[in-house]
């Protein structure tokens, strides 16, 4: 039987580690320029990309990981390099440029890219989500008793954190119209370094956990 404590520690755990609230400013960064329609598709995509990662993960633990030989730390730097580039972009106005450059079908690719990387991975389904998704699987399977209510469980935690982060997603797109082109600059960039020290510690914590290991 899953008691409320066990229930509740989930879910915090899951907060903290899918960070909607958190993402919500680095997606503004990450969207600067793009319609309201644009960026409500972006958040809706990501979110049920970020919820199949995590229900796989779910349900099969570490065994996709483990059969392409690839550890959770590994997985890590390789995020925070990926993060780091993106940083990069929008520190230096290149994500903007090539919007500007880019036509209409290009444009809707580009919502595509974006809601996959780097919303949905890593920064909503990043290796601190997907570990702490392996971890709850077996806490969970071993307090209901059964693999399949422990499951059910935790994909119900986790689509009710995904809703949460979309509803957030969107919220936070509101409080664009409030800024003028220079707010927009400098919020850009300011969001671009603190993804940019966010991805050095991605890469940091990778590395040294694989160097303890």
């Amino acid at each position: 039987m899953i008691s409320f404590d066990i229930l509740l520690n989930a879910f915090v755990t899951l907060f903290v580690t899918i960070d909607p609230i958190g993402n919500a400013p680095l997606f503004l960064g990450l969207t600067v320029g793009l319609e309201a329609a644009r960026r409500r598709r972006i958040a809706i995509r990501g979110t049920v990309i970020a919820f199949g990662v995590l229900t796989l993960f779910a349900l099969t633990g570490t065994a996709v990981l483990d059969a392409m030989g690839i550890t959770i730390d590994a997985f890590r730097v390789a995020g925070g390099l990926l993060l780091f580039y993106t940083a990069f972009e929008m520190i230096y106005a290149k994500r903007e440029e090539r919007k500007a450059k880019t036509s209409s079908a290009v444009a809707e690719e580009h919502i595509a890219d974006l809601a996959v990387f780097p919303l949905a991975i890593p920064l909503l389904a990043g290796p601190g989500a997907i570990s702490a998704t392996i971890l709850l699987s077996s806490e969970l399977t071993v307090a209901a008793g059964s693999r399949w209510t422990g499951t059910g469980v935790l994909v119900g935690l986790i689509l009710a954190l995904m809703l949460l982060s979309a509803a957030t997603l969107i919220a936070a797109e509101l409080l664009d119209k409030y800024f003028g082109r220079t707010g927009k600059l400098i919020v850009t960039r300011l969001l671009g370094v603190l993804l940019a020290a966010l991805s050095v510690q991605y890469v940091a914590d990778g590395i040294r956990a694989l160097v303890a290991t």
